[in-house]
């Protein structure tokens, strides 16, 4: 029997019982649409972090204070006071795979401008900062070296802070805020960067000279972090490698010793992070898969049904020459068919889930065509597998027996 035959006989069979067809389909869309959806919200995740990794600056490194021991207890990175200024100074000038470099004093801070206050923090840094960051002066300007060597009283404020101070519709150059009763003079603001990969608004935050907010805001000489940029990506390791050796050597440290400081990239963030939302991506998937598995148990006991259905049907086409392999393949693409058509409603569904995900739920969503291929050939592949012991089933039947069914 010619496939071509058995592609109409399969398609007849199925439209005589629409919404039996339909029904088993069912699971195969839920199934198909929940998969694609859900590796949507992945890849979605994915790319959010590894955007927010990358608002960081360029070919970044960060280095941290590292944890102190107290009582016996080892308490978190940070706790530590081993950062000096001496450190970013021998970092320049010994560090030959290092572009720019810069302290970080960082303290929260309220502040006032006229009958205004919002709670925010303040950053000390000196020039390279803003080439580290890559972060852009869209109104006004940065402070200058003159202003870092006499502690000026000046700083740039981000978006947020100039929109709970000043309505976000004026100009903030030229006017003053108090910063814990000192007052600044703002400069410039910085171009708008969002979230960063920890959820923390980097609008929202004022920057001045190093010099400005270590000498008048901090009560010690210890610095928060230091930020430094590599002159490429390629030599990214090869310079923590270059400051890990300098820092342990400057703090004295022996080598039986641990690193009194945490160095941490771009990308040991974007592997940390992007291994997490693999991890949920993989789960989330998997829980959807589910479905197209129970999808492939409804189209096994249908067809089985449609089999005990047809058995007489089926006796007498063998009866007239039709083989054992011709009933096979008409119920294993009949199997396929509403596979098929259930994969490709399913791929629609999950698009427009993941549509309504993005618009009313705010997750960041990406469909691409790798989760298609994958859910549509996982719901082929499920209907081949329970649609083989149904169809099997039907070509081993006994033609006598079948036309004597009732």
């Amino acid at each position: 029997m010619k496939i071509i035959n058995l592609i109409k006989i399969a398609y007849r069979s199925m439209s005589k019982n629409k919404l039996r067809s339909f029904l088993t389909m069912l699971g195969i869309i839920i199934g198909v649409a929940s998969v694609i959806a859900m590796l949507a919200i992945g890849e979605g995740s994915k790319r959010n972090i590894q955007s927010s990794v990358a608002s960081l600056g360029i070919n970044t490194i960060m280095i941290m204070p590292g944890a102190i021991t107290s009582g016996g207890v080892r308490l978190q990175a940070g706790t530590s006071n081993s950062l000096k200024i001496e450190d970013v100074d021998a970092i320049q000038t010994r560090c030959d795979l290092v572009q720019y470099v810069s302290p970080v004093v960082n303290k929260g801070v309220q502040v006032v401008a006229g009958n205004q206050n919002w709670s925010t923090a303040v950053y000390g840094v000196n020039l390279d900062y803003f080439d580290i960051r890559d972060m852009k002066v869209s109104v006004g300007e940065k402070f200058t070296e003159i202003d870092e060597r006499t502690a000026a009283k000046v700083c740039v404020i981000g978006y947020t802070v100039d929109s709970n101070l000043f309505g976000g519709g004026v100009n903030p150059v030229g006017m003053t805020i108090r910063i814990n009763s000192i007052p600044m003079r703002v400069i410039g603001m910085y171009d708008r960067k969002g979230q960063n990969a920890f959820g923390m608004d980097q609008d929202d935050g004022i920057i001045a000279p190093f010099s400005t907010v270590q000498k008048r805001m901090m009560s010690n000489n210890n610095l928060n972090s230091i930020y430094v940029s590599s002159k490429s990506d390629l030599v990214m390791n090869d310079a923590v490698d270059e400051i890990s050796k300098l820092m342990r050597q400057r703090h004295k440290l022996a080598p039986s010793d641990d690193d009194d400081f945490t160095v941490r990239t771009q990308q040991d963030l974007a592997n940390i992070f992007g291994a997490v939302s693999k991890i949920m991506t993989i789960l989330l998937a998997s829980i959807a898969s589910i479905s197209l598995i129970v999808g492939g148990i409804g189209i096994m006991n249908i067809m089985l049904v449609s089999v005990t259905e047809r058995t007489r049907e089926i006796g007498i086409r063998m009866a007239i020459g039709a083989k054992s392999r011709d009933v096979l393949i008409q119920f294993m693409i009949e199997s396929i068919f509403i596979s098929f058509i259930g994969g490709f409603i399913g791929i629609l569904l999950g698009i427009g889930v993941s549509i309504i995900v993005s618009k009313f739920g705010g997750w960041p969503v990406t469909v691409t065509p790798t989760s298609i291929v994958i859910a549509f050939s996982f719901s082929a592949i499920i209907g081949i597998f329970f649609g083989w012991y149904p169809a099997r089933k039907a070509a081993n039947l006994n033609p006598i027996d079948a036309l004597r069914y009732e």
